[in-house]
């Protein structure tokens, strides 16, 4: 089998997927919105790790058939699952950080 650390991060691993994630965790967000939330990501790597998230069943994509039509993005049930782990990543980087300013 696997290593677990390893199937986690062949999934979520990396700079941007994580903090996608994160953001998708308060709901469902447009592409617009996702740039506007992490703006330091390009729209190219915004577009392929919304597909390599799709794929590894992360997230949904839902495109309302509306004029003009609207694409929004969704944590599956798998992705839900990760916000216990993101939530604790998330938690562990303020408090470290505190730690950081006190010790310089």
């Amino acid at each position: 089998m696997t290593c677990p650390i390893t199937y986690v991060m062949n999934k979520i691993g990396g700079h941007w997927k994580p903090i996608i994630l994160y953001y998708l965790m308060s709901g469902p967000k447009r592409y617009s919105e996702l740039k506007r939330t992490i703006p330091t990501i390009t729209e190219k790597m915004l577009a392929q790790h919304l597909k390599q998230l799709r794929e590894d069943n992360l997230i949904d994509r839902k495109v309302e058939q509306i004029m003009p039509p609207i694409t929004r993005y969704s944590l599956t049930r798998s992705g839900r699952k990760l916000g216990p782990v993101l939530l604790a990543m998330a938690d562990w980087a303020i408090k470290d950080n505190k730690l950081y300013k006190k010790l310089h």
